[in-house]
């Protein structure tokens, strides 16, 4: 048998700073990052600054026009990888702009108050965005500016109660909430009633909590493990490397969603202890039956993520991932180390090290040659029944 770990993920006072690594490969550069977060503050001030009067100059009048932020997503889960195919896929990092439903006016004019908060959005930020060589346009959920090729920001965009607002304000006012590397307990805020934290989409209001989520996630990492680089963490980073890599060509419209992942990957977690190999395994093979099942909203379970895919597009997801899930096994319990490392590298791709020479071994046998010729194949798949999400 093999341990793979060391291509996954080491800490640093095993291994050296030049030690290859899959996590590492996963990460963005210190100037990607640095862009990404400039171009976030520049956002930010400019809807700080103009937003207010875009929004007074379309009849909302009241002293509590100045938007407040949040980051949420990926960046806030510490799930963002750098996207593998560019184009068509992105880093995205989402920061919410929150108003108080004063303002907003929901009540006498819903459909017309999300235009107004779309529309002088777009307007503050076209002079910016065309400033910097920037596109802006919105999405059905979200207003999106994309910054380069390589990302985009997304600006979720949301209605609050005016006390809840204000609670906002000064708490963010405090605790200097703009950094985006600001940790968790800068991040927090006094909860929200879930049910009154309102998302502009452009079918109309939408009841949303992205509190809620991020705080569910942290409750399951911190109760996965007791390691310290948190292992559950990584494995999500780790699945969602493997579909960036095996929807190149369509882009992600029809591939899971990363909440849909997590929310698949939590209950299916087992700590292993230095074998992130294993424990990817672990979560690996659970998946297919989880979305053939159908995955609930880990904060609604009213809601089905896997409705979001066809039936044939949740049945193509499956099928990778037991693919996935039988060259993982192989892999692991093969005794050729180049055979091993070829195999992953053909699921996850190139950016996984091609350093057969790191892999430690628990057997001193290889691999004949007559059976490296051949790819692995999965292993027997379980019988289970089909159920219909409802």
């Amino acid at each position: 048998m093999l341990n793979l770990s060391p291509l996954f993920y080491s800490t640093k006072d095993t291994i050296g700073e030049d030690h290859p690594t899959f996590l590492k490969s996963l990460d963005l550069t210190a100037d990607e990052r640095e862009g990404i977060n400039s171009a976030r503050i520049a956002i930010r001030n400019a809807l700080r600054e103009q937003l207010p009067g875009v929004l007074r100059a379309k009849g909302y009048e009241g002293g509590m026009c100045e938007p407040k932020f949040f980051i949420q997503g990926s960046w806030a889960y510490k799930t963002l990888n750098r996207p593998c195919h560019t184009p068509p896929q992105q880093s995205d990092v989402d920061d919410g702009v929150y108003l108080p439903l004063s303002i907003i006016r929901e009540e006498n004019k819903p459909h017309l108050a999300i235009e107004d908060f779309f529309d002088g959005v777009q307007t503050v930020l076209e002079p910016l965005c065309l400033a910097n060589g920037w596109r802006v346009g919105p999405k059905p959920n979200c207003m999106r500016v994309e910054i380069s090729v390589l990302a985009h920001i997304d600006l979720p965009l949301y209605a609050i109660p005016d006390d809840q607002y204000l609670l906002l304000k000064a708490g963010m006012e405090a605790r200097a909430m703009d950094g985006i590397t600001a940790n968790s307990q800068v991040q927090s805020w006094t909860k929200l009633p879930s049910d009154k934290i309102l998302l502009a989409c452009q079918s109309g209001w939408k009841v949303s909590d992205p509190l809620a989520m991020k705080e569910w996630f942290d409750r399951e990492v911190d109760d996965a493990d007791g390691d310290g680089e948190k292992q559950l963490r990584r494995v999500v980073r780790y699945i969602k490397a493997f579909r960036d890599n095996q929807w190149d060509g369509r882009g992600l419209g029809n591939a899971p969603s990363s909440i849909l992942l997590m929310a698949a990957a939590c209950p299916l977690f087992e700590f292993k202890y230095k074998r992130d190999d294993e424990a990817l395994l672990a979560v690996v093979r659970g998946i297919p039956k989880a979305l053939r099942d159908g995955v609930r909203s880990p904060i609604d379970h009213e809601v089905y993520l896997t409705d979001a895919l066809s039936t044939e597009d949740r049945e193509d997801a499956a099928s990778k991932f037991e693919s996935f899930a039988g060259f993982l096994n192989a892999a692991i319990t093969a005794s050729d180390k180049t055979v091993a490392c070829n195999w992953i590298r053909s699921k996850v791709g190139d950016r996984f090290p091609n350093r057969p020479d790191l892999i430690g071994d628990k057997t001193a046998n290889s691999l004949p040659a007559a059976m490296a010729a051949f790819e692995p194949e999965p292993g027997a798949k379980e019988i289970v029944e089909k159920t219909k999400a409802g």
